[in-house]
């Protein structure tokens, strides 16, 4: 045989042998999964806050009604001028209608502060608004509003506004009301019936404390030191401080009784950890005056530090 016959047998006995040898294991690689967001008390602040400022964009493209309407939830409820409370989305849009300024007026409005439940599921956020008429007047406002996320998305279930005289010379933003952790949400009834049981009870007590030691100083003692107030229309930004709340609202009232009285008839809302709420209802006087309302609407935000702790109102 000829050396280059040889060679060629040789080469297709390693090429047989080669392929009947059994072929190692391919390797595998291991993916590590992407890391997930867990959410923190600030990330869900922030969530909201962005939430509200989307909405303030997006007013800038239409009018007042539209631009409002698109946060409320369908259980909304708001104060209105006639003395009660719009309650559902389409009531509220109907109140919102019947003032002239809304129709072709426009909103833009900031944020300058929020606060979050422990169960991520509740919030508040409260600002400024102004709100420019067809004739290009500047109107300011103040504004409260009460969330609740549902579905993924966050909401609005209680509402209010309050115009000023005039815009606040800066809008200097408060640190977020945050707990000191998440916590899961629980779907138990006895205990967030329990929970919106204790809130309203709290605002019962607090007007029930009125009665013994006056307006101002129940809103000292139930307020917490960095609560807020609307305060009044002279009044360009909100009133900050329990203290200065007391002082603002019991300036000139007695010390040992109260001219009005309140409580959280029109309803609640209260987080399912406890710990963040919204009473809503009526202020009624002792003795109704002639030409002015036998009640008029108010909503309180609470928090508090824990489900065992004492309620504290946070913005009104």
């Amino acid at each position: 045989m000829k050396k280059s016959c040889l060679l060629l047998v040789i080469a297709a006995f390693l090429l047989m042998a080669n392929a009947a040898a059994p072929r190692p294991a391919p390797k595998i690689v291991e993916i590590s999964p992407i890391p997930q967001h867990t959410p923190t008390p600030q990330s869900v602040v922030d969530e909201l806050l962005a939430t509200d400022r989307g909405f303030a964009a997006a007013a800038a493209k239409t009018t007042v009604v539209p631009a409002l309407s698109a946060m409320f939830a369908d259980d909304v409820a708001m104060p209105t001028p006639n003395s009660d409370f719009a309650r559902g989305k389409e009531q509220a849009i109907a109140a919102l209608n019947t003032n002239p300024d809304n129709a072709q007026g426009r909103l833009e409005w900031t944020p300058i502060r929020g606060g979050v439940s422990a169960d991520g599921q509740h919030g508040f956020t409260f600002g400024y608004m102004t709100l420019q008429r067809p004739d290009n007047t500047r109107i300011p406002v103040k504004y409260v509003s009460y969330w609740v996320k549902r579905g993924g998305a966050w909401r609005v279930v209680v509402y209010k506004r309050a115009r000023a005289e005039q815009s606040p010379a800066t809008r200097e933003t408060m640190a977020p009301a945050l707990p000191a952790q998440l916590e899961p949400p629980t779907t138990d009834a006895a205990v967030i019936a329990r929970h919106k049981a204790s809130l309203e009870a709290a605002e019962k007590a607090f007007s029930d404390l009125a009665q013994k030691i006056g307006v101002g100083a129940a809103f000292v003692k139930n307020g917490s030191a960095d609560a807020v107030n609307v305060g009044p229309p002279n009044q360009p930004t909100f009133t900050v401080g329990a203290e200065r709340i007391g002082a603002a609202v019991g300036q000139g009232g007695p010390t040992d009784s109260a001219p009005i009285a309140w409580a959280a008839d029109a309803g609640s809302f209260v987080a399912t950890s406890g710990d963040l709420g919204v009473t809503f209802g009526f202020i009624r006087p002792h003795k109704p005056q002639p030409g002015r309302p036998d009640a008029n609407p108010f909503i309180t935000v609470w928090r508090r530090a824990g489900p065992n702790a004492s309620w504290r109102y946070i913005a009104e």
